[in-house]
């Protein structure tokens, strides 16, 4: 990378300044570089003077003026830099030889040879997949994505919760609660089978007994309930996967969990667990019969078991049902290969595979780091499954656990009133209830965007009008910081301009269509061995293009894809300005060649951006 190149050279004149004065580059002193927001200032700055003032004492610029005279006694930093320049009160200003730059070939930093297993989606199969759904979804497939572009064997899991309360809820309201309407999808058909069966626990509580019984039944299974429910699991989620497949998403694995529970993974994590000081169960209070996972340091749990955030955590209740961590906990123990047992695996479709009671064996699991897409509000069960492998030992699994978490996806008010709810409260957001009924399902919403594309576009060839909306919607919902709360707004996930899906796809569409009229007039996208004297907006366009690789490995390391979407807008826009600023087809000899090749390293690095945010690369809009 460009930045490794520099800051290692950096590094080499500061030692030897550090040096000079009979001591060392301070371990808390790190060389840093960043690109000014002006481009007076140059390509790259540093403040490393600045930081070694202290240090050194030495005034900041005249210790940018030892490290500069450094910097060009180094013949290769030289090739690449054409100047460094020292600036009040301390910066040192460097400027890049551009064609240099471009007749080298910088790769990524080697990724270690470990596997990833990266947890997304994990929607209960119970019922039809709505936005907030797909929100985890393109978060995760985006970080699949983003790691096997820096190198890393990554595998990706999809956890079934076939056991849980909402399934139950569906099957209770299947067997209980009478529903005549029409719908396209069984899954459909189960959303409002559950809401109509939790508006029934409230007018007929002998139903909720019904809930038990199906838990315990789905749970221990090899009978009508849980054979029921079974099927109903199966349809839905294949239903979920065809679905997500619209949108570029796809899984090696469905992992679930009523095989943790059925092939005996729980009992041995259980035994494990014993053996922990940590891991006890209660003999009084509200808590007794209960399994517990005090929290090492803590208190004991004086409240409600089920409180989200109680010092200790429930992993089985005193009836013997275990809770969702408990289940995780074992989860994680093979996702490490550390729990001595594996599954058997089948085919679920032809590129998925499922655990399964018989099957074949196939090399899942055994990670060297974890990733789980779980919102943040189960921050707390996340914590308590980390703890749980400190617990047993299992530090460096633990250290390597990352929960990537992300804010939930609520309804605007105009939104919120489509779907008839009463908004008068002026609330700024209101929050989906799949009890209630409440969402906006995918299929919904990708009808809905298609529409107003097929609506407002002139040119109905190239992509088609569905295929824009899902790359619109998956970048709308990509592009916000993870911890923001989406608003969904109809109108705002459906305009053309501005960041948008829309606007990345014209944008190389426009750059395509430019390389193909230069073509077809014999100019091959050749890179100059000479720059002409660049314009503003060359320059600029170019100096963002270096980046890219930078904003791979920061993306990588933060697991963040808007950090992404940031650098993919960024681009789109300066390649546009450039667009307007510089007639590329109407140029002449060299400046004609420079930009004609400019635009092929545009649309190359806005393809490889547009790949890792799973969003199509069209010839024509």
């Amino acid at each position: 990378m460009l930045s490794h190149f520099i800051i290692e050279s950096l590094e080499q004149a500061v030692n030897k300044v550090c040096q000079s004065f009979g001591t060392k580059l301070p371990d808390s002193v790190q060389v840093r570089i960043e690109q000014p927001a002006s481009m007076e200032h140059g390509d790259y700055a540093t403040n490393i003077a600045m930081q070694l003032a202290k240090v050194l004492r030495k005034a900041p610029i005249e210790i940018a003026g030892l490290i500069q005279q450094e910097l060009q006694q180094h013949e290769p930093f030289l090739e690449l830099i054409a100047s460094v320049e020292v600036a009040a009160p301390g910066f040192l200003n460097l400027r890049i030889r551009w064609e240099a730059w471009a007749g080298q070939r910088f790769e990524l930093p080697a990724a270690p040879d470990e596997k990833i297993v990266i947890e997304h989606t994990s929607i209960n199969p119970n019922k039809s997949a709505h936005i907030g759904h797909l929100r985890n979804s393109c978060i995760g497939d985006t970080l699949v994505r983003l790691m096997r572009r820096l190198g890393y064997e990554v595998e990706v899991h999809n956890y079934i919760d076939d056991l849980g309360n909402q399934l139950a809820d569906t099957v209770v309201g299947l067997l209980h609660t009478p529903l005549t309407q029409e719908h396209a999808r069984f899954g459909d058909y189960c959303w409002d089978v559950y809401s109509a069966t939790n508006r029934a626990y409230t007018q007929d509580p002998s139903l909720v007994q019904h809930r038990t019984e199906v838990l315990h039944a789905l749970e221990e299974g090899h009978q009508n309930l849980a054979w029921i429910g079974l099927l109903v699991a199966e349809r839905i989620v294949k239903e979920h996967l065809e679905e997500m497949k619209q949108f570029g998403i796809e899984y090696d694995l469905l992992v679930w969990e009523s095989s943790i529970v059925r092939e005996g993974f729980w009992d041995y994590a259980f035994e494990l667990l014993k053996n922990t000081p940590l891991f006890q169960q209660e003999t009084e209070g509200r808590l007794a019969g209960c399994w517990v996972l005090k929290q090492s340091g803590g208190e004991d749990a004086a409240g409600n078991p089920e409180a989200e955030h109680s010092m200790d955590k429930v992993l089985v209740r005193s009836n013997g049902i275990l809770t969702y961590t408990a289940k995780d906990i074992a989860y994680h123990l093979w996702k490490y290969g550390v729990l001595a047992k594996d599954f058997a695996y089948k085919k679920f479709t032809e590129h998925v595979w499922t655990t399964s009671a018989d099957g074949e064996q196939q090399p899942f699991g055994k990670a060297s780091m974890v990733i789980n897409v779980i919102d943040y509000r189960q921050q707390y069960p996340q914590a308590m499954v980390k703890q749980a492998l400190e617990s047993l030992g299992f530090v460096k699994e633990a250290e390597k656990l990352r929960h990537v978490s992300y804010g939930v996806v609520s309804l605007s008010p105009s939104a919120a009133a489509d779907l008839g709810i009463d908004t008068s409260d002026g609330k700024a957001s209101y929050a989906m209830s799949g009890r209630q009924g409440i969402g906006i399902k995918i299929t919904e919403l990708i009808g809905q965007v298609e529409k107003v594309i097929e609506e407002t576009r002139s040119d109905k060839n190239g992509l088609s009008s569905r295929e824009i909306a899902i790359a619109s919607i998956r970048y709308y919902l990509l592009r916000f910081a993870l911890q923001t709360e989406v608003v969904f707004d109809l109108k705002q996930a459906t305009e053309i301009s501005g960041n948008t899906g829309v606007y990345l796809l014209y944008s190389y569409a426009r750059a395509l269509s430019v390389l193909n009229k230069a073509k077809a007039s014999g100019v091959q996208p050749v890179r100059p061995i000479h720059f002409p004297a660049m314009e503003k907006a060359e320059h600029a366009l170019l100096r963002h293009i270096s980046t890219w690789q930078d904003t791979l490995v920061t993306a990588g390391r933060e697991l963040s894809p808007s950090a992404i979407c940031n650098f993919t807008y960024e681009l789109c826009s300066w390649f546009n300005n450039f667009y307007s600023a510089c007639p590329i087809l109407k140029a002449e000899d060299e400046v004609l060649q420079f930009r004609v090749w400019l635009t092929s390293v545009f649309k190359e690095t806005l393809g490889d951006a547009l790949d890792v945010l799973g969003l199509p690369t069209p010839s024509r809009m």
